[in-house]
C-alpha cells in the first residue's frame, strides 16, 4: 500500500509539472534545433520497423557518452552469449547518442533516445520493443520506468552501478521513495563494496546487490585515428574532458610548454565555439579537428565526438579534465589502458574506488590547482613507469563484463514479458478476461467430472493459446512414426459447416472442405488414418471404433481442453514465437485458460524454436508451473512449393522474385517469417482470419489485384490452399499460385516416441 502510495504522489507532482517539462523541452529544442527531432523518440514514438521485434528483446539504457564506452565491452559479451536476441540502446543526451552512433555500429539492433518517465510514454516503449530485460547503466532511477518494467515481466537490472558521495546524501534524504523502487530490480551490480554498501543504505535489498566490477576496465581500445597534427616528432599532451573551469589553466599550460603540442577535447559540445574564440583570443596557434586549415598548429580542438579515445594512444601525457574543477572528476581508465601517464586535479570523488585503486599503485599523478599543469606535464613525461603502472593497475581489475553478463543472463533466461494493450482498451478487455476465467474454469471443472474413456490409450496434442503453434505438422510427424500402433485421429474439424459426425475409415475419402474443414484436408493429405471428426470426440471414437475396431491408439487434434474425454498422455505445445498469447486471457490476450494449465501436461514441445531468441525464459516459465514434464524442441522446416497440377519447386525457387503472398492463419506472422528466411521479396502481404475459406468473389479480388501491383506469382500456405474455392486455377490464369509444404524437425524426436510408448502402454 505504501508503495502505491508513494507511484501515485509521483504522478501527481509529474502531472502538475507537465507545463514546466514541455516548456523545458521546448527551450532546449529552440535552443539547439537538433534537439528537435528527438521529441518524438522522448515521447515513445520508435521507428517502425521495430514492430517485428520478437519477444526476448534486451534493452540496454546508457544516459550518455560515459555509459556508452563503458556499456560496450557488456554489450559484446552479451552479444556472444545471446546472438538471435535484438539488443537495442537508449541514450539520453546528443552527445551519448552521437557516440552511440560511432560506437555501436554493428553491435546492436536499434539505439533510441530513452523515454521521458511518463507512465504511457514508457508502456509505449516496452509495447514496441518487448523486451525480456532491461539494463541500466549507473544510477539512471526513474520510478515509473522501474515500476512498468516489472508490471509486464521484465527483469530488471542496474549494472556497473555507482552512488558518488556528493548523490549518497540525496538518497539518504528521500530514502523513504527509494526503499520502494530499489527493491523493484532484480540485480544490482555495483561497481565496488563500497557502492554495494551505499545501495543497501540508499534501500536496495541486501539479497540483490553484489560487487561485480567497473565495466571501465574492461575497455578495449578502439582504432587509432590517424591524423597529420599527431604525425610529428614534438611531444603531445591532451586535455581530456576539460570542464569550462580548466580551460584556461589548459591554454596557459600550453604557453609554458615550448616544442609541446596540445589536443583539446571540451567536455561538451556546446563548448566547441567557446574553447575556440579562447583559443584564437591566446595568440597560440591553433585549428579546429573539423577543419585542420593550419598545418604548422600547436593546438588542436576536438570539436568532434567518439575519437578522443583513438587518440589517446598518440599522446605523451594525459591531463584528465573534470578534476580540477569541483565537478567530481571524469573517468581516468581509458589513457590509463593505453598505458600513458595520467595527470589528475583533487577532484575524483565520482570514480572514488577508481581513484583509491590508482592512488595506492602510485598509478597517477596528482596535482592541487591549475597552475601546476605544466611542472606536472614535465614531470609525468620524465617520470620512469608511471605509464606501465597506469596499464597495470588498469588490467588488475578487469573482467567485470563477464560477470555482469553472468547476472544478465540469469535474469534474461528467467523473464518473459507479457503485454499490456494501452488503455481504455486494457481495463475493458480486462473485465472480460475475468469474465472468461470464471466460465472457463467452471467449464473445465464440469467436463472433468464428466469425462468418459475410450477403450484404447489416448494421446492429445493440443495448445493453451489460440491460434496456430504447428500442431497439425507435429501431429502428422507422430501419426507416422506410430503407424505400426495403427493409429486413428479425431478431430473437431474446426470451420466445417457441417456438425454431424463425419467417419473416414481409410482416411482417404474424397469429401468436401464444408464437412471436414481444412485442417482434416491437411491431415487426408499428409497422412492417411482412420479419422473422426466430430464436436463430441468421445462419440467420434466410439463411432469409428465401430467401423475399424483393429485401431490401436487415437490421437486427439488439439484437445488439451476437451477435457470431456480421458486422454493418456497429453503433450502440449509452444509456440516459441509468442508462446503464453500476450499473458493474458482471451479477449485481452490469447490463453485459454491461465498458466496453471500447464500442469496437466506430460510433456512440452516448443515449436519454431530456431525462430525465437529467448527459450530459456520460455522453458523457466513452463518449469513455473509444471517441473516434471520433459520439454522437447521442434523447428519448422520448408520442404517445397507446389501448385495446384502438381509441380513442385525448390525452397529457393522465388529468392528475389516479386511476387504477392496472401494466409488466413491464426498467427499469420509465421508464414511472413517463413518468407523473409527463404528471401522472399513479396511486394505485398494480405491476410485474413485463421481458417478462412475463399470465395470466388474473394479470388478475383486476389488476382485482381496481384495484377495490379505487377506480380504474376502468388504465394500462400498449404492450409490455405485447401480453403480456395475449386475453380480457382481457372480465376487466377494466366496468374501461378504456389504453396509452401512445411515439416517439422523434432529434437530428441526418439526420446519423445518413447517416452509415449511407456506411458500409453503401448
Amino acid at each position: 500500500m505504501k508503495r502505491k502510495a508513494i507511484f501515485l504522489l509521483y504522478r501527481v507532482l509529474q502531472t502538475l509539472a507537465s507545463p514546466a517539462i514541455f516548456l523545458y523541452l521546448l527551450t532546449r529544442a529552440l535552443r539547439d534545433r537538433r534537439y528537435f527531432p528527438t521529441l518524438r523518440e522522448r515521447f515513445g514514438a520508435l521507428p517502425a520497423l521495430w514492430q517485428k521485434t520478437v519477444p526476448g528483446a534486451i534493452w540496454l539504457h546508457a544516459v550518455s557518452v560515459g555509459e556508452i564506452l563503458a556499456a560496450i565491452p557488456l554489450i559484446d559479451e552479451l552479444r556472444r552469449r545471446a546472438p538471435r536476441s535484438p539488443l537495442y540502446v537508449s541514450t539520453t543526451t546528443l552527445a551519448g547518442r552521437d557516440s552511440a552512433a560511432t560506437r555501436l555500429q554493428g553491435r546492436v539492433d536499434g539505439i533510441f533516445f530513452a523515454p521521458l518517465d511518463f507512465v504511457w510514454v514508457v508502456r509505449r516503449v516496452l509495447r514496441l520493443l518487448r523486451p525480456s530485460v532491461v539494463v541500466v547503466l549507473e544510477t539512471e532511477i526513474w520510478p515509473n520506468l522501474f515500476r512498468e518494467v516489472r508490471r509486464v515481466g521484465c527483469g530488471l537490472l542496474i549494472v556497473n552501478g555507482r552512488i558518488s558521495d556528493r548523490a549518497i546524501s540525496r538518497y539518504r534524504r528521500f530514502g523513504w521513495v527509494f526503499r520502494e523502487v530499489l527493491p523493484l530490480c532484480d540485480r544490482i551490480c555495483a561497481q565496488s563494496e563500497l557502492m554495494a554498501s551505499r545501495y543497501i543504505e540508499a534501500g536496495a535489498p541486501r539479497e540483490i546487490v553484489s560487487a561485480t566490477g567497473n565495466l571501465k576496465y574492461d575497455f578495449a581500445a578502439p582504432p587509432a585515428v590517424s591524423l597529420s597534427f599527431v604525425d610529428k616528432d614534438a611531444p603531445l599532451w591532451i586535455a581530456a574532458s576539460t570542464d569550462i573551469d580548466e580551460e584556461d589553466a589548459v591554454i596557459e599550460a600550453q604557453r609554458r610548454l615550448p616544442g609541446w603540442r596540445l589536443i583539446v577535447a571540451p567536455r561538451q559540445p556546446t563548448r566547441f565555439d567557446a574553447m575556440a574564440r579562447k583559443l584564437q583570443e591566446s595568440g597560440l596557434r591553433w585549428t579546429r579537428r573539423s577543419s585542420l586549415d593550419d598545418p604548422s598548429a600547436e593546438v588542436l580542438l576536438l570539436d568532434s565526438i567518439g575519437e578522443l579515445s583513438g587518440l589517446f594512444g598518440h599522446a605523451t601525457v594525459v591531463f584528465m579534465g573534470g578534476t580540477i574543477a569541483e565537478k567530481g572528476g571524469h573517468n581516468i581508465l581509458e589513457p590509463a589502458l593505453f598505458g600513458k601517464p595520467v595527470i589528475a586535479g583533487p577532484h575524483l570523488e565520482n570514480f572514488r574506488d577508481i581513484e583509491d585503486h590508482f592512488t595506492r599503485h602510485n598509478a597517477v599523478l596528482r596535482i592541487g590547482s591549475g597552475a601546476e599543469l605544466p611542472d606536472a606535464i614535465l614531470r609525468a613525461a620524465s617520470e620512469p613507469g608511471l605509464g606501465e603502472r597506469a596499464l597495470a593497475a588498469a588490467n588488475m581489475q578487469r573482467g567485470a563484463a563477464t560477470r555482469t553478463a553472468d547476472a544478465v543472463m540469469a535474469v534474461y533466461e528467467s523473464s518473459y514479458p507479457i503485454e499490456r494493450p494501452p488503455q481504455p482498451s486494457w481495463a475493458f478487455l480486462w473485465c472480460l478476461a475475468q469474465v472468461w476465467r470464471f466460465f472457463s474454469a467452471r467449464d473445465r471443472k464440469r467436463k472433468i467430472a464428466t469425462q468418459r474413456a475410450l477403450p484404447v490409450p489416448v494421446v492429445s496434442i493440443g495448445n493453451i493459446t489460440a491460434g496456430g503453434t504447428g500442431k497439425t505438422p507435429i501431429t502428422i510427424e507422430l501419426l507416422r512414426d506410430f503407424a505400426p500402433c495403427r493409429p486413428a485421429l479425431l478431430t473437431r474439424g474446426h470451420g466445417r459447416d457441417s456438425r454431424e459426425t463425419v467417419l473416414l475409415p481409410t482416411g482417404d475419402e474424397n469429401l468436401p472442405i464444408a464437412m471436414t474443414g481444412d485442417e482434416a484436408q491437411l491431415y487426408i493429405r499428409g497422412v492417411q488414418v482412420p479419422m473422426a471428426i466430430a464436436g463430441d470426440r468421445f462419440e467420434g471414437g466410439v463411432a469409428l471404433l465401430a467401423e475399424v475396431p483393429d485401431i490401436g491408439m487415437f490421437f486427439l487434434d488439439d484437445g488439451f481442453q476437451h477435457l470431456k474425454l480421458k486422454r493418456s498422455f497429453d503433450l502440449v505445445l509452444v509456440d516459441a514465437t509468442y508462446p503464453f498469447g500476450g499473458g493474458h486471457l482471451l479477449p485481452l490476450g490469447l490463453l485459454r485458460e491461465p498458466h496453471e494449465g500447464f500442469g496437466r501436461a506430460d510433456a512440452f514441445v516448443i515449436t519454431r524454436e530456431d525462430e525465437a531468441p529467448n527459450t530459456a525464459a520460455i522453458r523457466a516459465t513452463l518449469r513455473r508451473y509444471n517441473d516434471r514434464a520433459p520439454i522437447f524442441h521442434a523447428s519448422v522446416v520448408a520442404r517445397r512449393w507446389t501448385d495446384g497440377a502438381g509441380e513442385t519447386l525448390d525452397v529457393e525457387a522465388f529468392r528475389g522474385a516479386r511476387c504477392m503472398a496472401f494466409c488466413g492463419l491464426g498467427n499469420p506472422r509465421t508464414f511472413w517469417r517463413s518468407l523473409d528466411q527463404l528471401g522472399v521479396e513479396a511486394v505485398e502481404r494480405i491476410d485474413y482470419g485463421d481458417h478462412h475459406r475463399y470465395s470466388p468473389l474473394e479470388v478475383r479480388r486476389l488476382a485482381r489485384h496481384a495484377q495490379d501491383v505487377g506480380v504474376d506469382v502468388l504465394l500462400t500456405t498449404a492450409k490455405d490452399a485447401v480453403n480456395l474455392s475449386p475453380e480457382y486455377e481457372r480465376i487466377f490464369e494466366p496468374l501461378r499460385v504456389y504453396w509452401l509444404e512445411i515439416g517439422v524437425e523434432i529434437d530428441r524426436r526418439a526420446e519423445l516416441v518413447e517416452l509415449i510408448e511407456q506411458v500409453t502402454d503401448l
